[in-house]
């Protein structure tokens, strides 16, 4: 299909966030959103602006830098939604100062910003819109699937056939970072790896030679780095070198038009891997494979958890999801236009799975001395299980 963001779509978007807003917060008079992300979703581009959707279907775009991008970009410029801004009081002239009941985005609606609408609107303020928009996004449609599917296949031809001739003794994990990343633009990268989690910065993704990969993190993920430094504890770090006999692993996210896939690749260099390497990596394939066939329509993410981690040994449980103390607490997440999207198979998540949604499965295992082991793949949920758009190629790589 023609990989192009149509009107249809958008409109479409904002008719089920109403739909949804009225069934579940049916007090709504006024939803406000300002993150750049959200506001690409609904309308088409991402400016310095403010989006506001109100229950009688009224939408407004108000942007103030730049609105002359909006217009150009937006499938939704000819519709007269798209409005320049100075500042509020041009927003509050357009649909008036009444907004009634508002719902903001929670997360990243600033107070400055909150006193800046309360300057020129009369509101009451009753809740978030995060939850309702990420169930929304979560379910992609034939156009998101194409450019993910797309993101996919192009994330395991690097990290299986490109990335092992980039790798040589004595390269840094920061080095090797930038070597990804070179090829990741070749290919048709989106440039950047976009998570929701607040002050989330992650560069490119993670990479981890060796014990590298057992180093603690503030990041909520299974795996640990070293980083670049205190400073910026993501990326790679320029000390750490590979050397003969080194496991190392590259945990990225591959984007295209602002879609993610997210994809584990775990080499061994110059080298055959530890039995006990083998051994945990067997397990988490063993994981990943029961998970993903229970990634169907109505199947509930808490369900899948439970039950696929039922039956583990206490041997396989240890440091299962991390290393140490720091093992993370869910087996999958949601993907899409942020790589921690909704939903996350995880114990809590009782609402049930839907066609078409996008989940990357990832156990992993740390093993002292050695590093980190274990798989990711990208799926999508069908009626037949998940299927999987990265490649699915889940053994440890060879590089001799």
């Amino acid at each position: 299909m023609e990989l192009k963001l149509t009107k249809k779509e958008l409109k479409s978007r904002i008719e089920k966030f109403i739909a949804a807003m009225n069934q579940s917060c049916p007090d709504w008079d006024t939803a406000v959103i300002v993150s750049r992300v959200n506001q690409y979703y609904f309308i088409g581009t991402m400016q310095d602006a403010a989006l506001f959707i109100k229950k009688d279907g009224a939408v407004r775009y108000f942007a103030r830098r730049s609105y002359e991008r909006a217009i150009l970009e937006s499938p939704l410029a000819d519709e007269g939604v798209i409005k320049p801004m100075e500042s509020y009081r041009d927003a509050a002239a357009d649909i008036g100062p009444q907004l009634g009941n508002v719902y903001i985005e929670s997360e990243v609606m600033t107070a400055a910003i909150l006193d800046r609408l309360a300057k020129y609107f009369t509101f009451e303020r009753k809740g978030a819109l995060e939850r309702i928009i990420f169930s929304i996004r979560a379910v992609k449609s034939p156009y998101e699937l194409a450019l993910m599917e797309k993101a996919g296949s192009l994330m395991n031809h690097l990290l299986v056939n490109v990335v092992p001739a980039l790798v040589y003794e004595g390269i840094s994990e920061a080095e090797l970072a930038g070597a990804v990343y070179h090829e990741m633009m070749k290919l048709g990268h989106h440039g950047i790896t976009r998570f929701f989690m607040f002050q989330n910065e992650m560069g490119i993704g993670q990479i981890g030679f060796g014990e590298s990969g057992l180093y603690p993190t503030a990041f909520d993920g299974p795996c640990g780095a070293y980083g670049m430094s205190a400073a910026v504890p993501v990326i790679g770090s320029y000390q750490r070198k590979l050397k003969k006999g080194d496991l190392f692993f590259i945990d990225i996210g591959f984007g295209v038009e602002g879609y993610h896939s997210d994809k584990t690749q775990v080499y061994a260099f110059k080298t055959k891997p530890p039995e006990e390497a083998v051994r945990a990596q067997n397990l988490c394939k063993r994981i990943l494979k029961k998970a993903a066939a229970e990634l169907k329509p109505g199947s509930i993410p808490a369900e899948i958890y439970k039950n696929t981690l039922a039956g583990l040994t206490e041997e396989e449980r240890q440091n299962f999801g991390g290393f140490g103390s720091r093992r993370v607490k869910f087996l999958g997440h949601g993907i899409g236009l942020h790589v921690d999207g909704y939903p996350v198979i995880a114990e809590g998540f009782s609402r049930p799975l839907e066609a078409n949604m996008t989940i990357a499965l990832e156990p992993k295992k740390g093993i002292a001395g050695i590093g980190m082991v274990g798989v990711e793949e990208t799926y999508i949920v069908t009626p037949e299980g998940g299927r999987c758009i990265t490649g699915g190629c889940s053994d440890i790589i060879e590089i001799l």
